[in-house]
């Protein structure tokens, strides 16, 4: 017999979620099985899949160590209580693996961590090879910690928000069942206050309100932005407050109402007003004066500041690239601003 108590971290997920974890090779089948015949016991207690698990919770599995080994993942420990974490320096750190340079800590609390990722990153891997920002997160609670290597095997802290590659700024990520579960609630309901900073080419002196709808060209890997509803096409909605402006350049805030994949960038160049350094929806020949000057080769788009409907501001200050070439142009950045 097998039992394992329900951690803080994993509180607040249904019994067979749990499960499936635990166990990947067991089917669901199998498991609402083994939960009728109460092989599976919730504190010595017959229990439904459908259970929702709190912290201290204890699981019983009757089975044999050589049946439960064969549900467990590859290279998964088949029995021992859990492991603690590494010793501080026994395991390369986190911030050291080629191409992490630049992600900082910006909040932590039990539930939620807030990184800085810089303009080159992936938020989420887009091939198994691939290292990114999600990959960091582990890492990071496995280097702090917060999560142990046996934690994994029936909870995986993962990013809330993604970034483009090229976009900076700030990334929630869930380190609970609650924290994940809290934070996907607040982006689905729009209670969460999304804010960026970015450079646009162009004199502009008049806030405003954008409205459309987008679809994406797979192909090319283009948004296509129109102001009539097309089959397959989703609603948008961009505000934006100018900041300041000269003749060649303004710096705006964004404040992003729905959350589309390239909604800013090309939501701006729809309007004359394309994002500096953004050469897929922007002016080549302006973007090859920045390039030739400060070796911009991507866009200047930063998510600096996140508001929580309990009053948590989360900050994260301009890059210094994004502040010099603001300045050359002549555009006054607010104190606090600047990395």
């Amino acid at each position: 017999m097998r039992e394992i108590e329900i951690s803080q971290r994993e509180a607040g997920q249904r019994l067979d979620r749990f499960l499936s974890k635990y166990m990947p090779r067991a089917s669901s089948g199998f498991l609402h099985k083994m939960l009728r015949k109460k092989n599976i016991k919730r504190n010595q207690a017959k229990a439904a899949g459908s259970d929702l698990l709190e912290a201290g919770d204890r699981i019983q599995l009757y089975f044999s160590e050589e049946t439960l080994e064969k549900f467990l993942r590859p290279h998964q420990e088949p029995e021992g209580p859990r492991k603690e974490g590494p010793k501080k320096g026994s395991r390369e750190k986190h911030s050291q693996v080629p191409g992490r340079k630049g992600v900082k800590l910006l909040y932590r609390d039990e539930d939620i961590l807030a990184f800085h990722k810089p303009a080159g990153m992936l938020s989420q891997k887009a091939d198994p090879r691939d290292d990114s920002l999600n990959d960091y997160l582990i890492d990071y609670c496995l280097d702090q910690g917060i999560l142990t290597r046996e934690d994994l095997s029936t909870f995986r802290p993962s990013v809330a928000n993604r970034l483009d590659r090229n976009t900076s700024g700030i990334v929630l990520c869930g380190i609970s069942v609650r924290g994940l579960q809290t934070l996907s609630r607040l982006f689905k309901n729009r209670s969460l206050g999304k804010f960026y900073l970015c450079p646009v080419k162009g004199e502009m002196h008049s806030s405003g309100r954008l409205t459309g709808y987008m679809s994406k060209d797979k192909k090319s890997n283009r948004v296509i932005w129109s102001r009539e509803n097309e089959t397959g096409a989703a609603a948008v909605e961009t505000e934006y407050r100018v900041l300041d402006s000269s003749p060649e350049v303004s710096l705006l805030e964004i404040h992003l109402i729905t959350g589309k994949s390239h909604q800013i960038r090309s939501h701006l160049a729809s309007i004359g007003h394309p994002v500096l350094g953004d050469y897929k929806y922007g002016d080549r020949p302006f973007n090859d004066r920045l390039k030739a000057k400060y070796g911009l080769s991507h866009q200047l788009l930063h998510c600096w500041r996140v508001h929580m409907p309990d009053g948590l501001l989360i900050y994260d200050p301009m890059p210094a690239k994004m502040e010099r070439i603001c300045r050359d142009f002549g555009l006054t950045v607010p104190e606090g601003q600047v990395r």
